[in-house]
């Protein structure tokens, strides 16, 4: 359990410099440099993530059960899962739907992929893995809903002193391209593909835990 708990306090700590404190990330960007920043986050993120899942398959080996599991919570899981895959894709596309809609499909997507597995299992190291990454994720989701509002009332105020200078309205905004149903069908194709390859082949390698039987 100790591997589990490191694993998720190395992972979720990288990944939480702007729940923190968006301005103690700028300084620390600043300080070490932007290569520097996101070269220690990947590694520690994937030493979590090592850790992550030879904690939790180890903790499987001997299960501590906290409730009776849900006989429907593995398909609800499946389901989810699926979603969770497209929103992951829709983070990386440009020009998607999904993502000029929600804003941020990587944090709900790891949202509803966290309360799937959350409901579908029952054991404390589900609690600690999944209840982890569904609690970051929330919190993760809250900043960055707090990054945008302060973002849209710069922008607010750009646009009130370009209107101030004479410029046409709406040129403030111009060159932000359109969604594309092309994007879409990108999101959609490569997001069924991997949740297919990871559902059926890398889950039963990587976790030990067949999804489909």
């Amino acid at each position: 359990m100790l591997l589990l708990i490191t694993g998720l306090v190395l992972f979720i700590g990288a990944h939480s410099t702007r729940i923190v404190s968006e301005t103690w990330r700028t300084r620390l960007i600043a300080r070490v440099g932007p290569l520097a920043f996101k070269g220690i986050v990947t590694l520690l993120s994937l030493l979590g993530l090592v850790l992550i899942v030879h904690g939790y398959a180890a903790a499987r080996a001997q299960p501590i059960a906290l409730w009776t599991a849900w006989s429907g919570g593995r398909h609800l899981a499946a389901a989810l899962s699926l979603v969770a895959f497209v929103l992951w894709v829709a983070a990386y596309v440009p020009r998607n739907t999904i993502r000029a809609r929600l804003k941020h499909p990587m944090v709900i997507g790891v949202k509803v992929w966290a309360l799937g597995h959350l409901l579908a299992n029952h054991t404390l190291a589900d609690l600690l893995l999944f209840g982890g990454l569904l609690a970051w994720a929330v919190l993760s989701f809250r900043a960055a809903r707090q990054r945008d509002a302060v973002a849209l009332a710069q922008s607010a105020e750009v646009a009130a002193g370009v209107a101030v200078a004479g410029a046409v309205p709406g040129e403030a905004a111009a060159g932000r391209p359109a969604p594309s149903r092309v994007a879409d069908a990108v999101v959609v194709g490569i997001g069924l593909a991997a949740y297919g390859l990871f559902a059926f082949h890398l889950h039963a390698s990587l976790i030990g835990v067949r999804p489909f039987g």
